[in-house]
């Protein structure tokens, strides 16, 4: 992998702040065409590289810490709340899908939320999923320490937990392609466990029956109940929360070749006819960009749905505990996924999915981490955290990763040195992704329906599917627990007061694009 060129201001990029200031005025001369001006990032994403990303924060096997939790919620209808879930969450793709291709941008839903409703709605949005970005990395570092504890009862899981933390740190500093090539592995290994599991429960079942009924885990094993599921889903959600972080990265998606060709001879002539060609091929590469990152965020949810329903209803046919007595004896829910396939496959396959879920949970924090990390850069570039976040070395932006990594440092091993610590921190993780998300169907509607930006909205696409989304979403957040409600209402009612302050003072200085040099790309 290639590091980042001096852009010709005596550096690397690293002491180059959001404005740009410091960057080269020379047209170009002396630069090669890859290298990367401050505030800028690297281009080095493609298709394949988002999908493991999204996959390794949502985590294949994401069901196993919250089955026995879902089973007794929903009284045995586990694999329909999957369903549910990723109905629910497919409208919010396709609102994602459609912002990403009007602001591709690192901000994801916050860069969506100002472009759609303004700029207090997108500070809004940002910070709400900021809790999400910076708390869900906490809980899978969290599942890590647990699982590894697990395996070595001698050291204690803080220990793990923050082992985790430093390990993936280093690798989001090292890049986000360096980080994708190992987190490709990882997901390689997940799936895989996965496949066995599958297959084990399948010889199991044709062997000896199911425990249930064969259709329990879509009606329920006692009574049916649509609040029951429901109740579920606001759970449910935490397990796809991470698909949305695909879009953090649409600033280093890999576009056309063609892009980057003619971005290459404006360097080389500085010419005006070919500054407008390259300025084109630079708006080509990023809707080809964009149009990359629709289409990962789609193909991430499909499959995480998928895996979900398939897992959740073979364990639910293995396990012979009733979601009553789950619902009665709280302190099985954690373990019933392990304690169905020790009993009924062996002790083998507990190990076996024991480390893949501490591996890939770690991993899973190293996409979050990295997803926090460009939120927190985006919204320094546009003034509205410090602008020491916006700053980049060899485009990655290391401060805004580093922040992110010690909140989550903090966080934890805070929970892991409690005894309810997993408690605390899986009752809120949620919540603030939830209010962005309906800011983001919000956005979809402001930007192409009341703005009309695009000409003549479609009424279908961009009206009646972000407003049914809207409303699932809000129906999840009035069903979900009250703590959660709680600490949502109180980081907003923080964020709020932010905008106010920074209105009070003239509001933010107005807000800069994205550097205009070029992007570096991996050879």
């Amino acid at each position: 992998m290639s590091d980042g060129t001096d852009d010709g201001s005596g550096g690397s990029g690293s002491g180059n702040s959001a404005s740009g200031k410091g960057a080269s005025g020379n047209g170009g001369s002396g630069r090669s065409a890859g290298a990367v001006r401050g505030g800028a990032l690297r281009r080095t994403l493609g298709f394949r590289d988002l999908v493991v990303y999204g996959l390794l924060f949502i985590a294949p096997m994401a069901p196993v810490g919250v089955y026995g939790t879902l089973d007794a919620r929903s009284h045995g209808s586990v694999a329909l709340v999957y369903v549910v879930a990723t109905v629910a969450m497919s409208f919010t793709a396709f609102s994602y899908a459609q912002m990403v291709r009007v602001a591709p941008q690192a901000g994801s839903v916050f860069a969506y939320a100002r472009k759609g409703l303004g700029e207090g709605p997108g500070f809004v949005a940002g910070w709400m999923a900021m809790l999400d970005y910076l708390l869900i990395p906490a809980v899978a570092y969290l599942f890590a320490g647990i699982a590894m504890e697990a395996l070595v009862p001698s050291v204690d899981r803080w220990v793990w937990t923050a082992l985790a933390v430093v390990v993936t740190t280093a690798l989001n500093l090292w890049g986000v392609r360096a980080a994708a090539r190992v987190g490709f592995a990882v997901l390689a290994m997940e799936i895989a466990v996965l496949l066995v599991f599958v297959v084990s429960a399948l010889v199991v079942l044709v062997r000896n029956g199911a425990e249930r009924g064969w259709a329990t885990p879509f009606t329920g094993d006692t009574v049916f109940s649509v609040t029951a599921v429901l109740g579920a889903v606001s759970v449910a959600v935490l397990s796809y929360l991470g698909f949305d972080a695909i879009a953090s990265f649409a600033e280093e998606v890999k576009g056309t070749r063609e892009g980057a060709e003619k971005e290459g001879e404006v360097t080389g002539r500085g010419t005006r006819a070919t500054q407008g060609t390259a300025a084109k091929g630079q708006a080509d590469e990023r809707a080809a960009g964009s149009r990359q990152v629709a289409r990962a965020l789609l193909a991430c949810l499909a499959l995480a749905g998928v895996l979900f329903v398939v897992q959740t209803y073979l364990v639910a046919l293995l396990e012979p505990v009733t979601s009553a007595q789950l619902a009665a004896d709280p302190a099985k829910q954690g373990s019933a996924f392990y304690d169905a396939v020790d009993r009924s496959v062996g002790g083998w396959l507990h190990d076996l999915v024991a480390v893949s879920k501490a591996i890939g949970a770690a991993f899973a924090a190293l996409a979050g981490q990295a997803a926090a990390g460009r939120l927190l850069f985006a919204m320094a570039r546009e003034r509205r955290l410090p602008r020491a976040l916006a700053r980049t070395d060899s485009g990655v932006p290391r401060v805004a990763l580093l922040l992110a990594a010690a909140v989550t440092l903090v966080a934890a091993v805070w929970a892991a040195r409690r005894a309810d610590g997993l408690d605390e921190l899986v009752s809120v993780v949620n919540i603030g992704a939830l209010t962005a998300f309906v800011l983001l169907h919000a956005s979809v509607v402001g930007w192409f329906a009341v703005r009309r930006a695009a000409g003549p909205p479609r009424p279908v696409a961009q009206v009646v599917l972000p407003v049914t989304g809207a409303a699932i979403l809000i129906a999840v957040i009035a069903a979900a627990a009250r703590t959660a409600q709680l600490v949502g209402a109180a980081w907003l009612v923080v964020g709020l007061v932010v905008v106010l302050a920074q209105r009070r003072r003239g509001g933010a200085a107005a807000p800069r694009p994205p550097a205009s040099g070029k992007d570096e790309r991996e050879h």
